[in-house]
């Protein structure tokens, strides 16, 4: 998972299909590879871990120690057994839900051939283990992408099924950074033939997830005025023309996720229970489950 700037809702939306994936059953895994800003345990709601962990002897510590070979692995924690009181253990039904956290007061490192081949250790090791592992990268052309895509390359690595996902909000901005980063000069497409990728192989398993975008016809626009409708349904319709040119429309689109307040001002998990309180929206769960469900489609991503 990967996106253009900040603040795009790539952590808190990755964050959410990964509990809906631990409720359908599936073992899954949540990697903090956002290495300049480790704050998956505060979206996990993990408060000791809230911006990564803090072990410095030899068999503790986060992805930062893991991949720069201080320690021989990282540290897992259990969602469902080290999280606040809104979770007491595990719901029954669910598969295991385990983050694997940043290092508190980390920072972005260098790349390099020894980051990248722990880098594939780990992705093997864990695609061993669960159904679905999700790595959170920071945001740009970072190392993170760099390193994602060097290890994914790798010969240990080719027959694993890796699927990359670019968030981007619904503005011309967002849209324009969004396709530069998938498909312009030192994006994932070009680093990615860099390291041995096929660049059609990588643009087939390349899709978008739009955040935080308000419909232009719902009920929540009803109380606004008839020009202001009508301004947003005009930039609703140049947005999706933007997107297709850049191509990055409805046919690379794996879905949306509707505004919703929760997510603007917690950036948490939403529950079952958040929606029959009335405190999130129904459409939101909706459009995680969805989300989950279609990573595993592979109808979805058939050759655009």
């Amino acid at each position: 998972m990967t996106s253009p700037t900040g603040g795009t809702g790539r952590s808190v939306t990755g964050a959410n299909i990964a509990y809906r994936s631990a409720l359908s059953g599936r073992p899954t895994c949540y990697l903090d590879y956002d290495f300049g800003s480790p704050t998956a345990g505060t979206t996990f709601e993990i408060p000791w871990a809230a911006n990564g962990v803090e072990g410095t002897g030899p068999d503790g510590g986060g992805l930062h120690r893991y991949l720069r070979g201080e320690i021989p692995a990282p540290a897992q924690l259990d969602v469902w057994n080290g999280a606040g009181t809104r979770r007491r253990g595990r719901p029954i039904g669910a598969g295991p839900l385990v983050v694997l956290p940043g290092q508190r007061y980390g920072s972005d490192f260098g790349f390099t051939d020894d980051i990248a081949r722990r880098c594939a250790e780990l992705f093997l090791r864990l695609e061993e283990e669960f159904d679905l592992t999700l790595v959170d990268l920071s945001a740009g052309r970072s190392y993170a992408n760099q390193l994602a895509l060097a290890a994914t390359a790798t010969p240990v690595l080719r027959k694993v099924t890796a699927r990359w996902v670019v968030f981007h909000r619904w503005t011309p901005q967002h849209v324009t950074a969004a396709a530069d980063l998938a498909f312009e000069a030192g994006g994932i497409i070009a680093m990615g033939k860099e390291y041995g990728h096929e660049p059609e192989r990588l643009r087939e398993s390349l899709r978008f997830v739009r955040t935080a975008v308000l419909s232009s016809h719902g009920p929540e626009v009803q109380h606004l005025g008839v020009a202001q409708q009508a301004f947003l349904r005009r930039c609703d319709a140049e947005l999706s023309e933007l997107a297709r040119r850049r191509g990055i429309g409805r046919y690379a689109l794996l879905g949306t996720v509707p505004l919703d307040p929760l997510l603007q001002w917690r950036e948490q998990l939403i529950t079952d229970h958040d929606v029959s309180r009335g405190i999130a929206s129904a459409e939101t769960v909706r459009a995680f489950a969805t989300l989950t469900e279609r990573l595993f489609d592979d109808t979805v991503w058939e050759t655009l």
